[in-house]
């Protein structure tokens, strides 16, 4: 007896286009990103100009400041393509990421709004040319979206979403991974890198009860 052969991705995506909870839920959670992401360079002008509170963080204090950016951004980028290819490959699993990934966004967004920080002292700026257009330009370097740790909570999230038992250990070392570099590099207070990880569980569970499929509405990943 010949086993069945696995659907091809264009026939994955044909069928979940064709569920209305999949199409309805897909177009709304793009709008909503294509809204926040036009407005974070706008957002991050205005947090810039602001003034916040300097923290003191004593296990900052021991930690030497160095340009880790190469590596660090080597790590996110090569999780974000891992899990961006298995959302091309899964379409209820590229619905809930992109989904939990802009919650998480408006949820920084908020949080950055209500505390206001102003850089740790020996901050070396983060570069990366790739997401310098959302800060408004590639010369342009944002230093209090402080709280909390953005690239931490990304890694954290790709973590809590993956599902294959390799790509969640990838991702785990990752998150942990970056939380140290972005220590050393002096750009998250500790609060923040710690606080990342409180929020991004939660936002995960919100992000599941608004997006995760169920056996009642459509079928999921695995």
């Amino acid at each position: 007896m010949q086993q069945e052969r696995p659907e091809t991705i264009s026939v994955q995506w044909s069928k979940a286009w064709q569920d209305n909870w999949f199409r309805i839920r897909f177009m709304t959670v793009c709008l909503v990103t294509a809204v926040m992401l036009v407005s974070l360079p706008a957002f991050f002008r205005y947090i810039e100009q602001r003034n916040g509170i300097q923290l003191e963080d004593p296990l900052l204090q021991l930690i030497p400041s160095a340009d880790v950016s190469i590596p660090t951004f080597l790590i996110i980028w090569s999780i974000s393509l891992m899990v961006f290819i298995r959302g091309i490959q899964q379409p209820y699993f590229m619905l809930f990421m992109l989904g939990a990934f802009t919650l998480l966004g408006l949820s920084r967004i908020v949080s950055i709004t209500l505390v206001p920080l102003e850089p740790p002292v020996g901050l070396i700026t983060l570069k990366d040319p790739l997401t310098g257009v959302f800060y408004g330009g590639t010369d342009v370097f944002i230093t209090k979206d402080l709280f909390y740790s953005g690239h931490t909570s990304n890694m954290f999230l790709m973590y809590l979403c993956l599902s294959r038992k390799r790509d969640k250990q990838l991702a785990l070392l990752a998150a942990c991974t970056v939380a140290v570099l972005v220590l050393v590099q002096h750009v998250h207070y500790t609060l923040d890198v710690l606080a990342a990880f409180v929020f991004t569980y939660f936002i995960f569970r919100l992000s599941k009860n608004l997006l995760h499929p169920t056996q009642n509405a459509s079928p999921s990943w695995k």
